[in-house]
């Protein structure tokens, strides 16, 4: 025969001041003649008692409990252990689930008081400073919060059985909800694309450890609403990494951020676009810049020309300071014309009504006016080619003392007025400036791209040509089959 040892309430951890019952059962004994035994051995007075009752418990009165029953010269085995834990405080704990400290309006979190010893057997009563009172119960469901419900929550509970008895107050935990919608920030590295390069976008927001997926998506120009739409990229809903890498990009392109988080889930606002640049002219829309020349001085009349088989355009600009422009102040049909100032230094590209991008180019003003600037071509040079850069006043060109600078080394210093590149290679790419009686203009960077992009662009456009005259032959075919 073996004995059971049970609590009365049927806690294993209670508190200070507490009181509960010991109580040693043996199944099948009803009506005999027990004595019982104890352990702990300051239980047994008196010896024979089969239960023991613990008046407001001490820290002391934690331990294992175990008994067994003598009955004449007959022993039971000893019961199993039951183990009670008495601690000094029963203060609860307030929580939030999710354990955000701050969140947004419109999200949703639960406010919990957590007391040890049965939740069940508890009343609850909420402090608070927010604006909205909490009730009775043990937890707090906000739902599409507020900042009414910002402020300092604690809690603290009365035992059913006895109202009298209560906990102490927890410590209080503080809730800040803002009213701001959040929204995140997108950076693309690299902003210039490079044959074979992947790009990588990140999305950062406040709090980046609360919790955050996100969302991924690429900006289509939408002309009628002078804004963009968004599209979902591959896999790109509610990844739990804050980058997204794509691969194979060639043309310019805008991508676009947003992150969620909660069930329900709460969304922030989406980024503001960020795009990767391409100066690929084979694209199905291209710009072209009227003077040929990445840089010019103030007041210089320029005019961006949208091409490709589009009835609708819109030039964008992306500035120095980082601000990004939606439309020309002059725009006659697909060319827009600019009377350059300092503000006008930026990254300039089309994009067509068909939600097309042209390739990008960079455009640099001169703000010293006595100074000189560099003439270099907008667009990529076609490697094996030959290139010539100079240098002119606003007044006129320098035929002669100029001295040219290739990634801030001094490459020619003699009298010619040009820098002649026979063949260009790889190598030629980087920054160029040059000097002219002591004044030198801005660094431009010099593109260069393969022979071997051109052989596959006119490979694959070759490819397509042959592909349509192809099924054009079927289709007729086909078609004389019917008739027969």
């Amino acid at each position: 025969i073996k004995p059971t040892v049970t609590l009365q309430p049927s806690w294993t951890q209670i508190y200070s001041g507490e009181t509960v019952t010991v109580r040693c059962e043996i199944q099948g004994g009803e009506g005999a003649q027990w004595t019982y035994e104890w352990r702990a051995a300051k239980l047994n007075t008196p010896p024979t008692s089969n239960e023991y009752r613990i008046i407001r418990a001490t820290e002391s009165d934690s331990g294992g409990y175990s008994c067994r029953g003598r009955r004449d010269y007959f022993f039971s085995e000893w019961s199993d252990i039951i183990t009670l834990t008495v601690s000094s405080s029963n203060r609860p704990v307030v929580t939030l689930y999710p354990n955000w400290s701050e969140i947004y309006r419109g999200e949703t979190i639960t406010v919990r008081c957590e007391i040890h010893g049965g939740d069940t057997e508890w009343d609850y009563e909420w402090e608070t400073n927010s604006m909205i009172k909490a009730p009775n119960q043990n937890e707090y469901r906000i739902r599409s919060a507020s900042s009414s419900n910002s402020g300092n929550y604690r809690c603290k509970g009365r035992m059913k059985s006895s109202q009298h008895k209560t906990t102490e107050w927890s410590d209080s935990v503080t809730l800040t909800v803002s009213d701001n919608k959040p929204r995140p920030v997108l950076t693309v590295s690299p902003s210039w694309l490079s044959p074979g390069a992947s790009v990588t976008l990140n999305c950062e927001v406040e709090h980046p450890s609360a919790g955050w997926s996100f969302y991924w998506y690429k900006a289509v120009p939408d002309l009628s609403e002078k804004s963009s739409s968004y599209e979902l990229l591959p896999d790109g809903s509610g990844t739990a990494q804050d980058s997204y890498i794509i691969h194979g990009q060639t043309h310019t392109a805008g991508y676009v951020c947003r992150a969620g988080r909660g069930d329900p889930e709460y969304h922030t606002d989406h980024s503001q676009p960020k795009f990767v640049w391409s100066a690929d002219v084979h694209s199905a829309a291209s710009l072209t810049v009227s003077p040929d020349r990445v840089q010019h001085f103030t007041s210089d009349s320029v005019s961006l020309t949208c091409e490709g088989n589009f009835t609708e355009w819109r030039v964008r600009k992306f500035s120095e300071d980082g601000r990004l422009y939606s439309d020309c102040r002059r725009m006659t049909g697909s060319t827009c014309d600019i009377n350059t100032s300092k503000s006008d230094t930026a990254v300039y590209w089309c994009e067509s009504g068909s939600g097309e991008f042209s390739s990008a180019v960079n455009i640099t003003v001169q703000n010293d006016g006595n100074g000189p600037i560099l003439v270099s071509p907008v667009h990529p040079v076609t490697e094996g080619a030959s290139v010539s850069l100079s240098c002119s006043l606003r007044t006129q060109k320098i035929l002669s003392n100029v001295f040219f600078y290739h990634n801030d080394k001094l490459i020619q210093n003699d009298t010619r007025g040009e820098l002649k590149i026979s063949a260009v290679s790889k190598s030629d790419e980087d920054f160029y400036k040059c000097q002219y009686s002591g004044r030198e203009s801005a660094q431009s960077w010099m593109s260069v791209k393969g022979e071997q992009d051109q052989k596959i662009f006119y490979f694959f456009l070759m490819f397509i040509i042959s592909f349509i005259s192809l099924l054009k032959y079927f289709v007729n075919l086909l078609y004389l089959i019917l008739l027969s």
